[in-house]
């Protein structure tokens, strides 16, 4: 079975957790309490020394990096139909998925990991001063660029819808206001209509 290391409803890793549910996965979930730095502790070290989630556990090692866990079930999962089968759109789903996780995702971390790029409290604040813009900026590109509708790829439903979504329930935190952004907020809404979401979420309640 699947072991999953989460935490909570605004980490990343709740796409895979609605990956594993959309897929139909057997899996379980383990939640790390990242106020309790349960992610720095010697046993949680020892699955991903990174210190960060998520984290896939599977019966041939360890998977990290939200990209790399959600094509693996989508590829593990081929019924759930989580991954296009033309292979140029299944370049067009890593060049998404890649784009959230190298530059939507880091710009967002500014506003509360500027830690992580600076010992500077001076420098630590100044970078929550752009979030607001740059996370803007990603989201008109997702807006007009990527997201053609219904779904990212069109008609199809796959793991980029997910990390998608997770991603965009994070814009408010960041002083974004979505309905700047009407594709992504419809996509939003469709999305969190989905039984799968919806159980999910259920389990952070």
């Amino acid at each position: 079975m699947l072991t999953l290391y989460t935490a909570g409803l605004m980490s990343c890793s709740l796409a895979s957790h609605i990956a594993l549910e959309e897929a139909g996965a057997e899996y379980r979930v383990t939640q790390l309490d990242f106020k309790a730095a349960q992610q720095q502790s010697s046993d949680y070290l020892k699955i991903n020394p990174k210190g960060r989630v998520p984290a896939l556990v599977t019966e041939r090692g360890v998977i990290t990096e939200t990209p790399a866990i959600l094509f693996y079930i989508g590829q593990t999962h081929p019924r759930a139909l989580l991954i296009p089968g033309d292979v140029f759109a299944i370049g067009q789903l890593q060049d998404f998925n890649s784009y959230l996780c190298s530059t939507v995702h880091p710009n967002h971390a500014h506003g509360f990991r500027g830690y992580r790029w600076s010992d500077d409290p001076t420098v630590i604040e100044g970078l929550k001063v752009k979030v607001a813009q740059n996370m803007r900026d990603n989201f008109a590109i997702i807006e007009t660029d990527y997201l053609r509708g219904p779904w990212v790829l069109g008609q199809q439903f796959t793991v980029s819808d997910i990390y998608l979504y997770t991603i965009a329930t994070w814009l408010e935190s960041d002083g974004v206001d979505v309905g700047a952004f009407p594709k992504v907020k419809d996509h939003r809404i469709r999305m969190s209509a989905r039984p799968a979401v919806q159980r999910v979420r259920a389990t952070y309640a």
